[in-house]
């Protein structure tokens, strides 16, 4: 149960974090543990000092590894959790990890390994992490690596485009652009306000869902569940000033929209969506050229895409890249985790292979 008192100290050690991370925040955590966790089989693995909550990460028990029956511990996140960093005060990233690494010694169970998924490798949990398995001759294993489409500021979004786009996807662009200015008026709105975000969601629910993830099935509204985190995490987000919505609009109608959380030194695109009665104009590349603004804002070094490695369009655009990464950690006795590091040395053999 998260108590007002422990919500009380969930915001102030977001606004204190080592690395942020808006997915592990109260406005988004708690609404995923309400519709994902209805049982409470998920644990926060929390770190008090003087009373005074300096670090937090959901935590829990998984059978599940690659396809294989391997009971491990595990951060936990959910297909739309981007980011697996826990929120670390700073100063006390060891602490916490020499504190969670020994109650996972102490109370493994069957498990036989630490699994944490999505750590930007940028961040401070995975340099901590693998300096302090180094320290104690416990066993760090990065199984898996991919990278995605990032920003770092560092030129204006003109030069960005320049750089990144040839002259002929340009000027396409820019054709594309006065083509639907032909058609009707066209209007590109940001906000970061609370108010009209009500009839904002709305909006993009009903464009998400017109398209083929709706067709799928797998738009947010095909489940009350990821249309209710949606909801409250974009509420909380805007209450807590973490949110920024953008919408490219054709006579007063979206066909384009997309929702960024931002967490100072960092932002993350959440979600978009285009209307893809109009795909031949390209509406969710002309509003991402918009996004680019990101790359005036002087307290975001750095925007994560949230996209998957791949993705035609955002990369494209965005042409940095952040290394995420899956490590497996030892944990228990010495025969524990001897058996730990050869079954995640498997593991990564295969990865490499497969690379």
């Amino acid at each position: 149960m998260i108590t007002p008192l422990l919500a009380a100290g969930w915001a102030d050690l977001a606004r204190d974090t080592a690395t942020a991370n808006p997915f592990h925040e109260h406005w988004f955590l708690a609404p995923s543990l309400a519709q994902f966790d209805p049982d409470g089989k998920i644990l926060l693995a929390t770190l008090v000092e003087y009373g005074r909550l300096v670090a937090l990460m959901p935590l829990w028990r998984d059978t599940d590894y690659s396809g294989h029956y391997l009971p491990h511990l595990a951060n936990w996140i959910h297909p739309n959790c981007f980011c697996g960093e826990p929120l670390v005060a700073r100063g006390h990233s060891r602490a916490f990890w020499q504190q969670l690494l020994a109650w996972c010694d102490r109370n493994q169970r069957a498990s036989l390994f630490l699994h944490l998924a999505c750590l930007p490798t940028d961040g401070m949990a995975f340099g901590t992490l693998r300096d302090l398995c180094a320290d104690s001759g416990r066993s760090f294993a990065p199984v898996k690596l991919f990278e995605r489409a990032a920003l770092r500021r560092g030129v204006s979004p003109d030069e960005h485009l320049s750089r990144t786009l040839e002259k002929k996807r340009r000027k396409e662009l820019a054709r594309k652009r006065r083509r639907l200015e032909e058609i009707g008026k066209l209007e590109f709105a940001r906000s970061t306000q609370v108010d009209g975000i009500g009839d904002w969601i709305d909006g993009f629910l009903e464009l998400e869902r017109s398209g083929w993830k709706g067709d799928r099935g797998s738009s947010l509204a095909s489940a009350p569940q990821t249309e209710a985190l949606f909801r409250e995490s974009l509420f909380g987000a805007a209450a807590e000033g973490r949110l920024e919505r953008l919408s490219l609009q054709l006579d007063g109608k979206p066909i384009a929209m997309l929702c960024n959380f931002i967490a100072p030194p960092f932002s993350f695109g959440f979600k978009t969506a285009f209307d893809e009665a109009y795909r031949k104009y390209s509406p969710g590349t002309l509003l991402q050229v918009e996004n680019l603004a990101l790359l005036h804002r002087a307290d975001i070094e750095l925007s994560d895409s949230c996209a998957v490695p791949g993705n035609p369009m955002i990369e494209q655009i965005w042409s940095d890249r952040r290394e995420m990464a899956m490590v497996s950690i030892g944990i228990g006795g010495t025969l524990r985790r001897a058996i730990g590091a050869l079954l995640t040395g498997i593991e990564l053999r295969r990865e490499e292979a497969r690379r």
